[in-house]
C-alpha cells in the first residue's frame, strides 16, 4: 500500500509530506520510504496559528476559519507529495494535523484537538483519509503521545542494551527500548519550542528560528537562569507524561527572564539550547540509555547537537538515518505507519508508552472520491519494523 504521511508539530512553521510504501509480511511491517516534502506555512496561516495557541485567547469563528485553511493547505501538501512522489498514485493520506492544544490537568490528558479539517483532503486527492489519530488514545486513558512510539518500539527492538529514539521538534521526546522491560515513551520537556519563541520575541518575529545554532553559539550559558527553568515541575513528574506550548510558550520564558535577568539575546538562546540538552540527557540516564538514535528539526542544529553529545557522556548518538529512518520524514513516516495499521484493522499504539488501559485502533477515516474498500483484517500485529534496503 502506497501511503502518504502529514504531519506539522509543535514549531508550527511546514506541512512535512513523506510517502512511502507499506507492506505486512508476516510479523514484520516492511517501509520503503518514497520521498518527502517540506511545505513552509504562508505567513497569514501561520500567523492564525500563533494566535490561537495558548496563552492567547479565541474565537469558534477564528477557530472555524484555521480549521478550514489548514485543511487546505494539508490537501495542497498531499496534492503536491501524490504528484512528486507517488508518480501520481496513491492510496491513502493520513493527516496528524496541527495541533492547537493538548489538555492536561494534573498530569492526566483530558482531551486534545488537532485542526486541519481532512474533508478537504479527501476532495482535493480523492484518496481516503486517516486523520484525529491521538483522541482515541487518550480515550482509553492515555496521553495520546508520544504515538511515535510504536514505530520507534518496532525498529529498536532486539537491539542490544537499552536504545531509545529522540525526536528533536518543538517539544523533545524519547521512546526507551530494551530487551528485559516493556518499552517507555514521553515527552522529555522543549526541543526548540522556547528557542524559537525566544528568536521570534528577540528580533521582533524578522526571525523565527535560531538558524544552525548560531545565536546560541555566540552568546554564553547563564548558570542563574538555567536553574531558574530547571525547577520546573514537570521534569521530575513520571512517564509517561506529555507536554507542549500549553507549558513551555513565551510568557513561560518571560516570566523565568523576569525573576532571572540575562541581558545578551544570545546568551538567552545558549541557554535555552543547553536546558534542551540537559532535559533530554537527565531523563535517557534515569532509564539506562546506552543508545541514543536522533531525529526531528533539532538535529540539525550543530550546537544544539554539540550540546547533547557532552550533556549524554557516555551514550552513543547517531541519526535515525543510520538505520534507514531518514531523520528530517521520520515522524511524517510514522504517521503514515498509523494509519496503515488503522486501515489493516491492528492497533497503533503501546500501552506502557502512553499509558492507556489497552491498544486502540486510531483515528477516524474519511472516505475517498469512490466507495470506502478496507483491506481484510491483517491476522496479527508486526513485531518489528524493517527498512527497505536495510539488513534482514
Amino acid at each position: 500500500m502506497r501511503v502518504i504521511g502529514l504531519m506539522s508539530g509543535t514549531s508550527y512553521d511546514a506541512i512535512e509530506a513523506a510517502a512511502a510504501e507499506l507492506t505486512l509480511e508476516h510479523d514484520t511491517l516492511v517501509l520503503r520510504p518514497l520521498g518527502a516534502l517540506s511545505l513552509p506555512y504562508p505567513e497569514e496561516l501561520r500567523g492564525l496559528v500563533e494566535a490561537v495557541l495558548p496563552p492567547s485567547a479565541t474565537t469558534i469563528e477564528t477557530v472555524c476559519r484555521l480549521d478550514t485553511g489548514l485543511g487546505q493547505a494539508f490537501a495542497a501538501a498531499a496534492t503536491r507529495a501524490v504528484g512528486e512522489l507517488c508518480s501520481g498514485s496513491a492510496d491513502l493520506v493520513v493527516s496528524h494535523g496541527q495541533t492547537v492544544h493538548h489538555w492536561v490537568e494534573g498530569g492526566a490528558v483530558r482531551g486534545t484537538l488537532q485542526l486541519g479539517q481532512p474533508a478537504w483532503i479527501a476532495e482535493a486527492t480523492g484518496l481516503p483519509v486517516v486523520s484525529d489519530l491521538r483522541s482515541r488514545d487518550v480515550a482509553a486513558g492515555g496521553q495520546g503521545a508520544p504515538l511515535v512510539s510504536i514505530v520507534d518500539t518496532l525498529l529498536l527492538r532486539g537491539r542490544a542494551g537499552v536504545s531509545a529514539a529522540l525526536n528533536l521538534g518543538g517539544i523533545a521526546n524519547v521512546t526507551v527500548v530494551s530487551r528485559d522491560t516493556d518499552p517507555v515513551a514521553f515527552d522529555t520537556g522543549p526541543a526548540n519550542a522556547l528557542i524559537d519563541a525566544a528568536v521570534r520575541h528577540f528580533t521582533h518575529g524578522a526571525r523565527a528560528y535560531d538558524e544552525d545554532g548560531r545565536g546560541a553559539a555566540r552568546g554564553r550559558v547563564d548558570p542563574a537562569l538555567l536553574a531558574r527553568l530547571l525547577e520546573e515541575p514537570y521534569y521530575r513528574r513520571p512517564a509517561p507524561k506529555t507536554t507542549g506550548k500549553e507549558l513551555f510558550h513565551l510568557a513561560y520564558l518571560l516570566e523565568a527572564l523576569a525573576a532571572r535577568p540575562v541581558l545578551e539575546p544570545d546568551d538567552v538562546l545558549a541557554t535555552l539550547t543547553r536546558l534542551t540538552a540537559v532535559t533530554v540527557a537527565d531523563a535517557c540516564r534515569a532509564h539506562g540509555v546506552d543508545e541514543l538514535v536522533v531525529s526531528g528539526g533539532g538535529a540539525r542544529n550543530p550546537v544544539l547537537m554539540r550540546m547533547l553529545d557532552e550533556e549524554a557522556a557516555g551514550i552513543r548518538l547517531l541519526p535515525s538515518d543510520s538505520l534507514g529512518l531518514p531523520s528530517t520524514a521520520k515522524e511524517a513516516l510514522a504517521f503514515a505507519v498509523l494509519g496503515f495499521l488503522t486501515v489493516q484493522g491492528l492497533p497503533a499504539t503501546v500501552p506502557s508508552c502512553t499509558g492507556a488501559r489497552h491498544a486502540s485502533l486510531l483515528g477516524s477515516i474519511t472516505p475517498g472520491r469512490t466507495s470506502l474498500r478496507l483491506p481484510e483484517p491483517a491476522a496479527a500485529p508486526p513485531r518489528r519494523l524493517r527498512i527497505d534496503g536495510t539488513p534482514r
